[in-house]
């Protein structure tokens, strides 16, 4: 129901909308209004989430991971939600949004009337106005002539989101008079419009005033009266400087701020409470009007990263649902336990092994691929999601979802067969003698990504390689993400996409992403998902992100591993859950739970 949801680093750590999916207008699952969950039955429930919350800002590079989305999607609200289908469905209780003009590509979002903060303040201009700015890279004026040279760049990015894939406008957007609407006029047609904008977590207000602004008005003021980006003659922007020095790093916590300002709400569930690396609570925003209206009235989040403890929680009647590392062992366990469904079935989420390349030892094309070469993909497979997924194979995509229509043509041209089975030899012959020193960051919490670093380490020193451990605990992977090169060579995570758009392309790969840890830009690639995100025919998508995949295995990106399975084990207090496969899981449909009577 937001904007930006779109990859997210999940394993924690999640997202990309990669495969081919069609949005539609409706369908699929119950309208999102009050009438959809109908009238509060009241009753708490608890749900175990693998790793702990860390902002209250899910859209920035560093926010953007499952459980602060999972927590986003609870506290505010958007133009749309992503249904069980994979279908976009239309809020108009939140507000609207329509084309106004095809040709340049234009469109209005208004936000209805009455719609506010948990504060009262209202839902309006100054958020779609902020909303804006922080997506879409417009004051950015950043320009590095020679990359080689260090110290060679000059003006700024300011603010640091997730993705800014989706928001080229010819200009600054027009505010509506009635001061709750904004209207965007794209530079050029674009793919994936319906799910390009919506308002962020962050209040405007709040930022306004955190930045030394007097209020909204002046954060307004501000944005439309600072100059556009020009590399050519980066310029000083103090305003916009402050407001998105607190926007990017404001609202991260681990612990419940002392100013209620910071973790406001415009959706179903304000939190209320929160104990540092154990559990979050929410409780029922008795203001909220604008969307599904939630049966339960309190909702406890636990943070437990261990399977087997998520289990022995929900036996024990600790917590009502979880969602744990999916294993063999773990569906055992749950199926042995009297009282609970079991959810399951396919994620849209992948593991991944990516190699930083902008300097260190993986700036050699050579030695990314013979590392490449050691990775012992079926063994993986066999010891990760083979025991759940008979069927299961060795991922062989960066792009598309494994055994899809796309996936299967992609596969026998984008050159993964080369690394289908490890060539130690290979390896040898392309490092002529060399023994490269890499260091592999992971969660070292999570069972599939502690088994994949081991294979992977076994199989690399065999060719040479002396790989060093540099796995951390689940709070501070992703954090570490950003320190490419001055921390890891090689990182083992997720992403988790959205099931729909095709956005999550250059997201994951566009050359400068903040997504994009690795620094991989490759012009041909790059020139490929310019085009994508403006193109709306399925086969041409489909033919130019294959393109993109190629490249990736060209280049020596790194490797896809394989396609996660998820498994939910909910108690039979709880009636209305439904299994979910993308990136919002089990809490897509959190208005319809109730607890049993």
């Amino acid at each position: 129901m937001r904007f930006g949801r779109t990859s997210k680093a999940v394993g924690v750590a999640a997202i990309a909308a990669l495969a081919l999916s069609a949005c539609a207008e409706s369908g699929g699952g119950e309208d999102p209004g009050t009438e959809g969950g109908g009238e509060a039955s009241g009753g708490a429930i608890t749900v175990a989430e693998v790793n702990p919350f860390s902002s209250f800002n899910s859209d920035t590079a560093v926010g953007n991971v499952d459980i602060n989305n999972k927590v986003a999607l609870l506290t505010t609200n958007d133009f749309y939600y992503i249904n069980d289908q994979l279908e976009v469905v239309r809020n108009e209780e939140f507000g609207t949004y329509e084309v106004v003009s095809e040709d340049p590509l234009t469109v209005t979002y208004t936000i209805n009337e009455g719609v506010t903060w948990s504060d009262g303040e209202p839902v309006d201009a100054d958020d779609l106005l902020l909303s804006w700015a922080a997506n879409s890279g417009y004051f950015d004026d950043e320009n590095d002539p020679d990359p080689e040279a260090e110290g060679d760049e000059t003006g700024k990015t300011y603010f640091t989101p997730a993705t800014t894939s989706g928001l080229d406008l010819t200009s600054m957007p027009e505010l509506g008079e009635d001061g709750r609407s904004i209207t965007l006029e794209y530079s050029k047609p674009y793919a994936d419009w319906e799910i390009a904008f919506g308002v962020n977590d962050t209040p405007a207000h709040v930022v306004a005033t955190n930045a030394g602004l007097a209020d909204g008005d002046a954060l307004i003021e501000a944005i439309q009266n600072a100059p556009e980006g020009d590399p050519e003659n980066p310029q000083e922007r103090p305003e916009i400087q402050a407001i998105a020095d607190f926007w990017n790093t404001g609202f991260d916590s681990t612990s419940l701020p002392s100013d209620p300002s910071l973790y406001l709400s415009y959706g179903p569930y304000v939190v209320s409470e929160m104990v540092p690396d154990q559990s979050m609570t929410l409780v029922r925003n008795e203001d909220y009007s604008w969307g599904p209206v939630p049966n339960i009235d309190e909702i406890t989040i636990r943070y437990i990263g261990d399977a087997n403890a998520q289990v022995q929680a929900l036996q024990n009647g600790e917590v009502d649902i979880i969602q744990p590392q999916a294993s063999a062992d773990t569906l055992t366990s749950l199926e042995a336990i009297d009282g609970v469904e079991i959810l399951q079935g396919p994620e849209l989420s992948f593991d991944h092994l990516d190699l930083y390349q902008e300097s260190g030892v993986f700036a050699d094309e050579n030695v990314r691929k013979a590392f490449m070469m050691t990775v012992p993909l079926e063994q993986i497979v066999d010891a990760t999601v083979r025991p759940l997924d008979p069927e299961a194979g060795p991922r062989r995509s960066q792009i598309f979802d494994f055994g899809t229509e796309p996936y299967n043509a992609a596969i026998e041209e984008n050159g993964s067969a080369e690394y289908a089975e490890p060539d130690i030899e290979g390896a040898k012959e392309l490092l002529d003698g060399a023994t490269p020193e890499v260091r592999i960051m992971y969660n070292a919490e999570n069972p599939n990504r502690v088994d994949a670093y081991t294979l992977i380490a076994e199989s690399a020193e065999q060719a040479g390689f002396k790989v060093v451990d540099v796995g951390l605990p689940g709070a501070e992977w992703g954090p570490a993400l950003e320190e490419g090169g001055a921390r890891w060579d090689a990182t083992i995570f997720g992403w988790i996409s959205p099931g729909v758009g095709v956005v999550g392309v250059p997201q994951l790969y566009g050359c400068g992403s903040a997504s994009n840890y690795v620094g991989w830009c490759d012009e041909e690639a790059q020139a490929a998902m310019d085009e994508l995100v403006l193109t709306t025919d399925p086969a041409k998508q489909q033919e130019l992100q294959t393109l993109v995949d190629t490249r990736l295995y060209e280049t020596g990106f790194g490797l896809p591993l394989f396609q996660s399975v998820g498994i939910n084990g909910v108690s039979d207090r709880v009636e209305g859950t439904k299994y979910m496969s993308n990136q919002d899981g089990i809490w897509w449909n959190y208005w319809e739970w109730s607890v049993a009577e």
